[in-house]
């Protein structure tokens, strides 16, 4: 897989959660199919330990075998720690790369989905909108720390870089916000950087509406994974 390429192929691994570009997502695997992407993954036979995850769009869906059961927006994962549990389970950790749109799944090439897909780069950024990315960034880190200060205990959260550019920082401060799946899936779709921006501010005042009203972190909908902590596959 190369920068140059349009197209690559991918590892699949469907999740009832939503992958951000940069942010951090834990997986404990414990299903035959993904404890052999996890050996493949670590001895090099999928290479430099990169594979894709995609939403499934219903909580009912049992097995992934269309286009039409997931998201076909996802993001490519890179392994970072890993560890062999005893009975041959694996506990991961990766990090969010790069958006793809998925063109086809094949069920039969290996143990797990193995997918088609072509990267989804970001649209430019105007240099002429610099100082309404600027203003606008400002706005969505007050929104950011409005709300974890309302959701989180001191310690459990802290602002992004000072330096993260409106590109990145929109997924950045989705990742600690405790977002349904659906409104996740929109921040990673859209490929404005100025219109994500906007877009996680708004999603950023809604939630932090609701935990005032509630005066509690609203619990996960059943599609929502805790980021937090490994998260089951199945």
């Amino acid at each position: 897989m190369t920068d140059a390429r349009r197209q690559a192929t991918l590892p699949l691994f469907p999740l009832q959660t939503v992958l951000l570009p940069l942010t951090v997502l834990s997986l404990h695997l414990f299903e035959p199919r993904y404890r052999q992407l996890a050996v493949d993954l670590l001895t090099g036979t999928v290479p430099d330990r990169r594979f894709g995850i995609v939403a499934i769009r219903n909580s009912t869906v049992r097995e992934v075998e269309t286009l039409d059961h997931v998201y076909v927006i996802g993001c490519t994962a890179l392994l970072g720690e890993s560890k062999r549990l005893p009975d041959g389970r694996y506990d991961i950790v990766t990090t969010g790369e790069r958006r793809f749109r998925l063109l086809s799944i094949d069920r039969t090439r290996a143990p797990y989905l193995v997918g088609e897909v072509e990267w989804l780069p970001d649209e430019p950024l105007p240099p002429a909108a610099r100082e309404v990315a600027a203003r606008l960034s400002e706005s969505a880190r007050s929104a950011h720390r409005r709300y974890c200060e309302a959701a989180w205990d001191s310690g459990a959260w802290k602002p992004p870089e000072p330096g993260a550019g409106p590109a990145e920082l929109a997924h950045l401060l989705a990742a600690d916000c405790l977002l349904p799946l659906a409104d996740r899936q929109r921040v990673l779709e859209e490929r404005h950087p100025l219109r994500r921006l906007r877009l996680v501010h708004h999603l950023l005042v809604r939630e932090a509406g609701f935990v005032a009203a509630l005066r509690a972190v609203p619990a996960p909908p059943p599609e929502t994974q805790d980021l937090g902590a490994p998260a089951t596959l199945n």
